[in-house]
């Protein structure tokens, strides 16, 4: 009779727990500024005081981009990543600069950066934060834990930024492009892939 009762109480259970996330997650993303209006991307060192305003419907993608992540990172028994709002408004803005084109393209110029940053481009509208993270970590198959380095030809530092054991926040944005395709970007702090360390 008590397993019964259990049952009965689980729906609920789930439902206040969920509710609860969205509720507290709401309530953290209507607080902040606006995007500066100029249009240029904010200084490195400023990045953390950039902001937006609310976004709705990017709570569910924000859930799905870190429960895929932080799949990858149990594999590895790395700590989860907890979801940085900061990050969130600097992805999101560095998507918002690639709607026009959609091009595939960091942030940061080559060697400067300040954050981890993983980036992701697809043909047509339909693809999801799960997508991408799915990409970035079936780069597995071409690191080697042993000599540190990825398969000859091959990219492996997506996965690699993924599962990097002192990283410890992460922001993502998806934004579907003027031509229709999608393209989506995670920053990651503290960074990794730092040359000559192992990610685990």
């Amino acid at each position: 009779m008590m397993m019964m009762n259990m049952k009965q109480h689980l729906p609920l259970l789930s439902i206040s727990i969920l509710f609860f996330i969205i509720f507290s997650t709401n309530i953290l993303l209507t607080t902040g500024q606006s995007f500066p209006s100029n249009g240029k991307p904010p200084e490195n060192e400023t990045i953390y005081k950039i902001s937006k305003q609310l976004c709705w419907g990017c709570i569910g993608e924000s859930l799905q981009f870190l429960y895929a992540h932080n799949l990858v990172r149990a594999a590895k028994w790395e700590l989860p990543l907890l979801w940085d709002f900061q990050l969130e408004r600097y992805a999101r803005w560095w998507a918002g600069k690639r709607k026009a084109d959609c091009e595939l393209k960091h942030s940061f110029p080559e060697d400067d950066f300040k954050l981890g940053e993983n980036i992701y481009w697809g043909s047509g509208s339909s693809w999801t934060p799960t997508d991408a993270v799915g990409t970035w970590a079936g780069e597995e198959k071409y690191y080697h834990y042993p000599t540190n380095e990825c398969d000859e030809g091959q990219m492996c530092g997506h996965y690699t930024q993924i599962v990097w054991k002192t990283t410890r926040r992460i922001g993502c944005a998806r934004v579907v492009c003027d031509d229709g395709d999608v393209f989506m970007t995670c920053n990651y702090d503290p960074p990794g892939n730092y040359v000559g360390e192992k990610p685990y």
